[in-house]
């Protein structure tokens, strides 16, 4: 049955061609809507770029016919803009100034007048979804580029059985899926179907207690080629960063790009310079020429211009994590690493001053294009799925790109643990020969007792 779906303005700024993926419905434009995108089409970052790009879209439509009396759009449905209803009455708690207010007017006279239609709201505000629903009108989340929730993702490794003589012969000859299978809930034997490049813990169907670690490169499992490796000192301590490890040390021509998924603690970052580090400072093949560092932040991208001093002081505060990360790198000696603060200090400034690594805000690498770069992209959670499309496909030659991420910590307040970056970015790289996925669980935390002990309780 046809729909008539209003649209906010922040599924505009959010996705651009929205308006293109309502099916054969009818989508309508709200007259506030056309004036928010005006008011934003000059501001900095992510907010302005993806006003522009919607104005173009709406351009496009214009050109094609009259926006009031509405275009056909590519899926039979129509795009219109209203600029009616300005006399409907809503309560007195919700006054005419608000522009969700105008909006909600735009859905209650839209409603009367086609009552045999239902008319839906799309917004990511929440509250504006609980204004709705006071007023009996129905409204949803833009769920076109949402990920499955999280029982349902992919995490990127799994446990299975292997037959016995299989097993025993694993390291010289891999596994074929042929020889592994499952157990399912009631105990039953099942098939495994295995993903390109997913990790897999090995398990010898007479002795569970003999394990192996692989990898399956889409004809077999074959054993982790990383496994004894001490990037830059370091040495796995779970099987969570054993994978990591195997991930991060092939190389961009094998894998250029790893997507991983953790919480708090599980070495996520820590292991990521440390693998960096480990190529650009002591690799003797120089796979990279540096190590670039940024984190995207929920409100810093777009108002960096307008803080002072250069750029490296400005995103300082955010690059704190990365830079406690490198004091334990560059001294591994625990008891005496902070015992003189500015020789460590010293040690850190000289790996910028060196190029080894640098750092920049996210806001001054769109548009770029990455050669032999190994480019860490930490709280990646917090892009949204353009952003983290535009910097995958700046991936440039002999280019590593790492996510990394939790989808449960997020800070921006228009996505979640279905439309962060990270997480459209792990479901639609699913199965690429190019990509390798990992996600950390909570048993894997290695920052202290104590965060170990706050993971399970809280």
């Amino acid at each position: 049955m046809k729909k008539i779906y209003i649209v906010d303005t922040n599924i505009l700024i959010h996705s651009p061609e929205s308006v293109l993926n309502f099916q054969d419905n009818d989508v309508i434009l709200p007259m506030v809507v056309i004036e928010e995108l005006d008011s934003l089409k000059t501001a900095d970052g992510e907010k302005g770029s993806n006003a522009r790009a919607a104005i173009r879209i709406l351009e496009g439509f214009r050109q094609e016919g009259n926006l009031l009396d509405g275009v056909v759009l590519p899926g039979g449905g129509s795009l219109r803009i209203e600029k009616n209803y300005v006399d409907v009455t809503l309560p007195e708690d919700m006054p005419d100034s608000k522009s969700d207010n105008r909006i909600l007017k735009v859905c209650r006279g839209v409603a009367d007048a086609n009552q045999e239609v239902q008319t839906i709201l799309v917004t990511k505000d929440i509250l504006l979804r609980i204004k709705a629903q006071i007023l009996g009108i129905t409204a949803e989340d833009y769920t076109t580029d949402q990920v499955p929730k999280g029982a349902e993702r992919y995490t990127g490794r799994t446990e299975v059985f292997a037959e016995e003589a299989c097993f025993g012969d694993f390291k010289k000859k891999g596994i074929t899926q042929e020889h592994l299978y499952q157990i399912d809930e009631n105990g039953r034997r099942q098939e495994v179907h295995l993903e390109i490049n997913e990790f897999v813990i090995l398990k010898a169907d007479q002795s569970a207690r003999k394990t192996q670690l692989g990898r399956y490169n889409g004809e077999k499992v074959v054993p982790l080629a990383y496994k004894k490796s001490k990037p830059f000192g370091v040495s796995p301590r779970n099987v969570g960063q054993y994978f990591l490890q195997e991930a991060l040390m092939m190389p961009a021509e094998e894998i250029p790009l790893v997507i991983v998924n953790g919480m708090a603690g599980t070495a996520k970052t820590f292991y990521s310079v440390a693998v960096g580090l480990e190529k650009v400072y002591n690799s003797d093949r120089k796979e990279y020429r540096k190590i670039l560092v940024t984190r995207p932040g929920a409100q810093f991208d777009d108002d960096i211009g307008f803080l002072p001093g250069t750029e490296q002081e400005k995103i300082a505060p955010l690059l704190r994590p990365i830079i406690d990360n490198l004091e334990q790198l560059v001294d591994s000696d625990e008891g005496e690493r902070y015992q003189d603060e500015e020789e460590l200090h010293g040690k850190i400034t000289e790996l910028f001053d060196r190029g080894i690594i640098a750092a920049e805000a996210m806001n001054f690498i769109r548009g770029r294009s990455f050669v032999e770069t190994y480019l860490i992209i930490d709280e990646a959670q917090n892009m949204t799925p353009k952003q983290v499309t535009g910097i995958i496909t700046r991936a440039g030659k002999g280019t590593k790109v790492i996510l990394l991420g939790d989808p449960h910590q997020i800070d921006n307040p228009y996505l979640d643990e279905q439309t962060n970056g990270l997480s459209y970015a792990a479901e639609h790289m699913k199965g690429s020969s190019l990509c390798c996925q990992i996600t950390m669980t909570a048993d894997e935390c290695e920052r202290s007792e104590l965060a170990m002990d706050a993971i399970s309780r809280m």
